[in-house]
């Protein structure tokens, strides 16, 4: 049977209407408001207080660290000491010491153990924990401290930074050993010069800068620029031709000279490529740099403000 064009044409006029209503009500609707966790707050005779706790955990004392810092109102020696962080302890108390009746953070998740320290240490050098590398990687708070046996300063689990990090960043560590100098090695730096291990805004866990550049030049500021010429390598990254962990070669370069800057260079005048290096003793441009390197006439590598200076010499 057919059927009139008319009918047709309400039939889709009133789909559309439908459909324009449908969209128009799922915005107005308003979501479901999150659901919010409330603070329950504890009875204080539910707390057996610190002298309770240490009668039998004598050897949990955490005396002596910065969580012994009465003068902090948020150290647990300002409020209610072990059970700032275990919780109230009465039931473990009474229940003659069963674990099952106290909060123990090491015994819990990652994630859940360092929910425990985020409340205080959420400002500062903490303030981007959440979603940080470390935090993605399942590496929480006890992974690298220890609240009641720290072995170094800053209550970490080693006796220095260098020895915690070379835990996992063994590869990193090994490389500081090289016999060039490094002012790790030599203390005169550590990981956390560079680094925020907590949180970064920058690449790498930078604690500087938004790039790699921005943080080495926050000490080296005499390479920061911006030059009148600029060398495309330095503009691009440090590590380029610098490796920060350590080298066997003059000034930390990833590679010695003149190869480091035949890399790039292959179509210079002397020598062309670093294969050619027969060339050396034969070719009057390649003679010149015999023995020598490029920055012996090629100085400003970082960049130069001279107004000949497109060639960075001296």
């Amino acid at each position: 049977m057919l059927v009139p064009r008319y009918v047709t044409r309400l039939g889709l006029a009133l789909a559309v209407a439908l459909a324009i209503a449908g969209l128009f009500g799922a915005v107005a609707a308003k979501p479901a408001a999150p659901e919010t966790k409330v603070a329950v707050a504890q009875d204080p005779a539910n707390y057996a207080g610190e002298d309770t706790c240490l009668t039998c955990h004598e050897d949990k004392g955490y005396k002596g660290t910065a969580h012994a810092r009465t003068f902090n109102e948020k150290s647990p020696a300002a409020s209610k000491g072990c059970e700032s962080c275990h919780g109230p302890g009465r039931e473990h108390v009474e229940a003659g010491g069963d674990k099952e009746k106290i909060l123990n953070p090491g015994k819990k998740g990652v994630r859940q153990a360092s929910d425990t320290c985020t409340p205080c240490h959420d400002r500062a050098t903490h303030a981007l924990w959440d979603g940080s590398q470390h935090d993605m990687r399942q590496v929480g708070c006890l992974s690298c401290h220890s609240v009641h046996n720290p072995a170094g300063d800053k209550q970490l689990k080693a006796k220095d930074e260098v020895a915690l990090c070379g835990q996992c960043h063994r590869a990193v560590v090994n490389r500081q050993f090289r016999f060039n100098h490094m002012p790790v090695r030599e203390g005169k730096m550590s990981c956390s010069s560079c680094h925020n291990v907590h949180g970064s805004s920058n690449v790498k866990l930078l604690k500087a800068g938004t790039t790699i550049d921005e943080s080495c030049t926050s000490c080296h500021a005499e390479k920061r620029g911006p030059f009148l010429w600029d060398h495309a390598p330095v503009s691009e990254s440090c590590t380029t031709c610098h490796d920060p962990h350590g080298s066997n070669n003059d000034r930390m370069l990833v590679a010695k000279q003149p190869y480091l800057c035949q890399r790039c260079h292959v179509t210079s005048r002397h020598p062309p490529t670093v294969y050619e290096g027969y060339l050396l003793q034969n070719s009057q441009n390649a003679n010149k740099i015999f023995g020598r390197s490029c920055v012996s006439c090629h100085q400003q590598v970082h960049g130069s403000n001279a107004p000949s200076g497109k060639a960075f010499l001296r």
